[in-house]
């Protein structure tokens, strides 16, 4: 399988500058603790937009937000003329935005082909009554869908896994796995929460070649992210926050750069970065905790 095939492909040769995402001062509250803060920012068609800052900075809030696992205080969030704050979870896969989450939430008893086929579910036509009696359309239907997972677990490259429990599967496979039922929605835009916790360095590699393939087959990628190195070498455009409020925003350099993300990650009184090294030299650290 070469590409993901959805209705919603996007020419990743395009411009990127039609809008696919705009979220406009977000803000979220829990108790007397301010998570979001007028967050504001937007992500094109073809994009790979990185979402960093410390612990507590708010980017998994952000994220339940966008997916209505929370619903923010003010603010709105517009993705494809839908306004994402009145829509309920499988509303906002409806619409095509698919997540993954920061701890694995796989069907751990189930095999890797059952998990993806239940994300595929939110695709298909049979009734309830179909489904019961097992008519035709809907045994045909499952068919579909059994193939299509299939397919996806292959494109994800743990195809030769399908039949196995998905609790048994090396940690990176059930990484991917998730990627895989997110995937079988066929969405618009992939929002991946921490991807690579817990991978070591094969495994991010083969994580980041996987991503780049989504976004070159016409997904767009909103990603969470600790491991700096993954962000700044894969991702385009670049949300920094820090206490919930937006720190710094745009190109992997410029907010390498910026005094303000220096400070976040290293302390005041850190030293300036050598603006004529490498990306990977720039002094923000590799990893954040």
């Amino acid at each position: 399988m070469s590409a993901i095939i959805t209705p919603h492909n996007v020419d990743p040769r395009a411009a990127k500058t039609e809008l696919l995402l705009v979220a406009n001062k977000l803000s979220k509250r829990f108790g007397g603790l301010q998570a979001l803060s007028d967050v504001s920012f937007s992500i094109c068609k073809g994009d790979i937009y990185g979402l960093i800052g410390p612990n507590g900075a708010g980017k998994t809030t952000l994220f339940n937000v966008l997916t209505s696992l929370y619903i923010p205080e003010s603010g709105s969030c517009n993705f494809m003329g839908h306004q994402l704050t009145r829509l309920q979870p499988h509303q906002i896969a409806q619409v095509g935005l698919a997540r993954t989450f920061q701890n694995i939430r796989l069907f751990g008893a189930l095999s890797a082909i059952e998990n993806v086929m239940i994300g595929r579910h939110i695709r298909t036509h049979t009734g309830l009554i179909g489904a019961i009696t097992r008519s035709k359309k809907a045994r045909a239907e499952e068919a579909a869908i059994e193939r299509r997972s299939q397919e996806l677990l292959d494109y994800v490259g743990i195809g030769d896994r399908a039949n196995d429990i998905a609790r048994s599967l090396p940690y990176g496979d059930q990484r991917r796995l998730e990627i895989a039922r997110a995937l079988a929605t066929d969405p618009v835009l992939l929002a991946l929460d921490e991807p690579a916790a817990g991978m070591n360095a094969s495994e991010t590699l083969v994580l980041r070649r996987l991503i780049e393939k989504i976004r070159n087959d016409g997904v767009t990628v909103l990603l969470i992210e600790h491991d700096m190195k993954l962000v700044m070498g894969l991702c385009n455009r670049v949300l920094v926050l820090e206490y919930g409020k937006v720190l710094a925003e745009g190109e992997p350099m410029q907010v390498q750069r910026d005094p303000r993300v220096i400070e976040a990650y290293l302390g005041a009184g850190a030293a300036q970065p050598d603006t004529t090294s490498k990306p990977d030299a720039v002094a923000v650290p590799k990893d954040v905790s």
